[in-house]
């Protein structure tokens, strides 16, 4: 077996929902699940077949997410993978709705970060181990930094001003 890691690109103003799937009608499910969460979203989405024809599969309402979505999940190379890309919305807003998808059987991230997907590879193909997701923790949150992630958050709406 070998393990290699497989950089991500997240687009500027993105983000990815990366996760395990298993089942050929998850694109056209992810693709309602995401539609009917905002009508601003804007999405593109792929997964790969892990039989059959072992296709990559793809939906989305933005052409250059999409395109992300799908060279994203060639890159990785492992069966049953999905890759979102968003604008306009946070993974947030439609996560827990992801992951009460049927055919959702794993989230390994929910990022705008630099993120790097450890692959092992054996003879039968490949799969995720796991994720690195952004930087190291550089320090303990001071006052001034608990005023400005405050301050984030009710700029973002998602608090009370």
């Amino acid at each position: 077996m070998d393990l290699k890691t497989v950089r991500v690109q997240v687009p500027e103003g993105a983000n990815i929902i990366l996760g395990q799937t298993h089942f050929i009608k998850t694109a056209e499910d992810l693709y309602e699940i995401l539609a009917g969460s905002s009508p601003h979203i804007k999405f593109g989405l792929a997964f790969t077949e892990a039989s059959g024809p072992c296709l990559i599969r793809h939906e989305g309402n933005d052409p250059d997410l999409t395109q992300t979505a799908v060279a994203t999940v060639q890159n990785i190379g492992a069966g049953h993978v999905f890759a979102i890309f968003m604008r306009d919305a946070f993974p947030i807003n439609v996560l827990n709705s992801v992951k009460m998808c049927p055919e959702v059987c794993h989230i390994y991230c929910a990022t705008a970060n630099p993120l790097e997907i450890v692959v092992a590879e054996t003879g039968q193909g490949r799969g995720i181990m796991g994720v690195i997701d952004g930087s190291s923790p550089k320090g303990i949150e001071q006052d001034s930094d608990k005023a400005a992630r405050k301050l984030m958050l009710r700029n973002f709406g998602y608090k009370l001003k």
